[in-house]
């Protein structure tokens, strides 16, 4: 078992796995680009942008927010280089980094769905269905990390303070259906613009969203996950 002060004098450890990171989001960003020639992903336009334009706004903001998660866990749990320059200061920084960029992640998708809105030829009822069906497992997944897991340890608290590297997994909730309910199920929500306003960009950017967390948790949280806890 890998313990954290063996880890924090390995530096190099940050790029772990981010070769995978590297090699799937350039899979992603190419079938992004392909889908973007689509006339139903150009179609529409708000606020003086083009829907196209809020596409790739909603698809380079997940970018942002999940480099940005990996850089900064990893420069912490490998060194400790964020608590080095901010002390105490560190994890509220980052933590309020991750909502500010996580926000933004979401309310861009809610955007492209209303600029792209009417796009899909598919009954737009059964979309509307399908929109509360996704959206009842996210807001369940909302409320069991609230309950159960807390919004700090979803961060990646564990990252920044040793004392919760002994805490269990946990079971409570949505949890007890999976151990990863934020990827499983808390992505659901971003599928709800795209189903309710039969957005077909926002459908697209909606599954790059989810393989992407994907990508995520197998190059950089799986990996921190067997460091911190000794398992994965």
């Amino acid at each position: 078992m890998a313990t954290a002060a063996h880890d924090e004098r390995r530096p190099g450890l940050i790029f772990e796995g981010q070769w995978l990171h590297a090699l799937g989001l350039v899979v992603l960003l190419a079938g992004c680009w392909w889908a973007a020639q689509w006339p139903a992903v150009r179609q529409g336009e708000l606020w003086g942008l083009r829907a196209i334009d809020w596409y790739w706004i909603a698809i380079l903001t997940a970018v942002l927010h999940q480099v940005y998660v990996w850089l900064c866990w990893r420069i912490e749990l490998h060194g400790r280089g964020l608590t080095a320059l901010l002390g105490a200061g560190a994890f509220p920084a980052f933590a309020f980094g991750f909502a500010v960029i996580g926000i933004t992640r979401v309310v861009a998708m809610f955007v492209l769905g209303f600029a792209n809105r009417d796009s899909l030829a598919l009954d737009p009822w059964t979309l509307k269905i399908a929109a509360v069906v996704a959206l009842v497992p996210a807001l369940y997944l909302f409320y069991s990390v609230k309950r159960y897991f807390t919004f700090r340890r979803a961060f990646g608290a564990d990252h920044f303070d040793p004392s919760m590297r002994s805490m269990p997994f946990v079971r409570g909730g949505i949890f007890r259906f999976t151990s990863n309910g934020m990827y499983v199920f808390g992505f659901l929500l971003l599928w709800v613009p795209a189903l309710w306003w039969a957005s077909a960009g926002a459908l697209v950017a909606a599954l790059f969203n989810h393989l992407y967390i994907w990508v995520h948790y197998y190059a950089t949280e799986r990996p921190d996950i067997a460091r911190i806890y000794g398992r994965p």
